[in-house]
């Protein structure tokens, strides 16, 4: 029995991982590979049964972890970002889940031939988004304007508000008083108080530990796991399902807060995030009845197309009425809205529930959730890419630049770029460099590399790629760890580190090549290529050339007629920008258009 148990969360384990890393290495969105990792080994092999494995720890294993991944999802959360959308996404989480929540109520009863209160307790499920499906989608697409930023605060802070929704219905499902508004009205305002008690009480605690020293540094990541779970379950127990609201604010808190670091906190939460999330869709897969599967019909494929199609348009719509959005921002807002993770754990918690109190049909309601779900991912997953595409808000495998540094060389070559038709955008933290890029034309940003909310702070539509050009190679490699989850590695470029002699320069090359390779991108422009060196070349003369490269004229003539003073910078093959680096080779045949920096012909013939 003993070595069951083991295997069977060994599988979880193994199957959860192995499914996001599968969807992350062949471009298909990882809840799908969970989702049918868990229904294949539970519903329809029974290999794995979490009630066996877990019994009745079940559901407080993943409502814990819940609050884990809404805490993490908090702390992404910018107040700044806010006050340039707050009014959007406050329309959105107000008259649009309003708008979600009657209207799916309504098409779960005619559809799905549910009774009134479980259709009306379903509508409210379904009005929580997935941000733990909405982030990784808009990483990949990474739409222009404001629409990225709605949407990561919409999925985020709609989960809580979703959760008092199904605790309102659930408890006027099961109430026996007869004054079911004031009952509703008393739970809200009692969610609403202990949530934002607890949480900002929560997130004192911990800056003030952090901020007084008064636990080591390797402890601040465990203790803060452990202030989240107290506050959830201490909130949840003052106050029923108020806990996920909790968490949320807590890390809303933390987020925005000066007093404290917590740069190592959200890189904690964002790898134990990735392990809940792989374990939780695993197990409440798993936990699916074959019976309940076997009733999703075409009363289920009608439900989902309304929620589609016609429901969250028309609460879209609703929502920016009179909104400064664009059309073309307002149409994909309405074709974005997944459901994830919340969703699946609060309607089979709430299920569990009703069982117990011998409610009838309510097993039916995880299974058409469960089944929103993957045809929600399946339809946005690979449609949601196209559509921003479709509408100007997003460019397919985006070939633009974000340039790290500002000093004159570097604003030359987004200049360059800028003329070639490539999406630049320039990050510096010396407002001098900033000035100048701006006054030249050169969309920049005034910020450091080491700002905790470098990745919401830029603007990233149409950028495909990272050049890390500062005189720090520190920076330089901070930057490509920064950006490496949002561009990829292949596409992390850092000059080579500034040495004084050569042999220092052998010894600083094996070093990163034996102890240091995952600290660091590829060299840009080729070894040895150096910060010092691009800024003497530049100051002595040496310009951006642009060349096309064919049999008559190859590299080798090209650099002969430059009398070997090139450097080639980067590549265009099909339209396709490709930087010169050390790790890969270059292609410098037939049909090749070559930027390189080289010493014009005229200077060197006065030496």
């Amino acid at each position: 029995m003993l070595e069951q148990i083991l295997v069977a969360l060994s599988a979880v384990a193994v199957l959860g991982i192995s499914a996001q890393w599968i969807g992350w290495r062949f471009n298909i969105p990882s809840i799908l590979l969970l989702l049918g990792f868990g229904i294949f080994v539970g519903p329809v092999t029974g290999w794995l049964d979490p009630d066996a494995l877990l019994g009745d720890l079940l559901y407080p294993v993943c409502s814990l972890a819940v609050a884990i991944i809404l805490f993490e999802g908090g702390l992404s959360l910018s107040l700044k970002e806010f006050q340039a959308v707050g009014s959007v996404v406050a329309r959105l989480v107000s008259i649009g889940t309003v708008v979600t929540w009657a209207l799916g109520s309504v098409c779960a009863w005619l559809m799905l031939g549910m009774d009134w209160p479980l259709a009306v307790l379903l509508g409210g499920v379904l009005t929580v988004t997935g941000p733990t499906v909405i982030i990784p989608m808009l990483r990949h697409i990474r739409p222009s304007g404001q629409v990225g930023s709605i949407l990561k605060w919409e999925g985020i802070v709609i989960d809580p508000i979703g959760a008092m929704i199904a605790v309102l219905v659930f408890q006027l499902i099961i109430a026996t008083d007869p004054s079911l508004p004031g009952v509703a009205l008393t739970i809200m305002l009692q969610t609403l108080l202990v949530g934002t008690v607890i949480g900002l009480l929560g997130a004192w605690i911990l800056v003030q530990i952090i901020k007084r020293d008064w636990a080591a540094d390797y402890l601040q990541n465990p203790i803060t796991v452990m202030i989240v779970i107290a506050a959830f379950t201490g909130s949840n127990l003052l106050q029923h399902e108020s806990g996920l609201l909790t968490v949320t604010i807590m890390g809303f808190v933390l987020a925005n807060q000066k007093q404290v670091s917590i740069q190592h906190i959200i890189e904690f939460k964002e790898s134990l995030r990735v392990m809940l999330i792989a374990a939780i869709f695993i197990l409440l897969a798993a936990h699916l009845d074959r019976e309940d599967l076997a009733g999703i019909g075409i009363g289920s494929l009608l439900f989902l197309f309304m929620l589609i199609v016609v429901i969250r348009p028309l609460a879209v719509f609703a929502s920016t009425w009179g909104t400064a959005l664009k059309q073309e921002e307002k149409l994909f807002l309405s074709w974005l809205a997944p459901r994830g993770i919340v969703a699946a754990a609060v309607s089979s918690v709430f299920a569990l529930r009703l069982e117990e109190v011998g409610y009838p049909g309510a097993e039916a309601m995880v299974a058409t959730t469960f089944f929103v779900i993957i045809g929600t991912v399946i339809v946005y997953g690979l449609t949601a890419g196209r559509v921003a595409t479709h509408l100007g808000l997003a460019t397919p495998d985006p070939d633009g630049v974000l340039l790290l540094g500002g000093r004159p060389w570097v604003r030359e070559i987004a200049r360059f770029l800028q003329r070639e038709g490539f999406a630049v955008m320039m990050v510096d933290n010396v407002r001098a460099n900033v000035r100048a890029a701006r006054l030249e034309g050169i969309p920049s940003f005034h910020a450091s590399v080491f700002s905790e909310n470098i990745l919401e702070q830029v603007e990233l539509g149409g950028i495909g790629k990272l050049l890390a050009l500062d005189a720090n190679d520190d920076v330089n490699s901070l930057a490509a760890l920064h950006f490496a989850p949002i561009f990829g590695r292949n596409h992390i470029f850092q000059l080579a580190p500034d040495e004084r002699s050569s042999s220092a320069l052998e010894d600083r090359e094996h070093m990163r090549d034996e102890d240091t390779r995952h600290l660091r991108a590829r060299t840009a422009f080729g070894r040895g290529v150096t910060h010092s060196q691009m800024t003497v070349r530049y100051a002595s003369g040496w310009i951006l050339k642009k060349s096309k490269l064919t049999d008559e004229f190859s590299y080798d003539a090209f650099r002969a007629h430059y009398n070997g003073e090139v450097m080639p910078l980067f590549t265009l093959t099909g339209g396709k920008l490709l930087v010169v680096n050390a790790e890969t080779k270059p292609n410098f045949g037939n049909g090749t258009t070559l930027i390189s920096m080289v010493r014009p012909r005229e200077e060197r013939d006065e030496d």
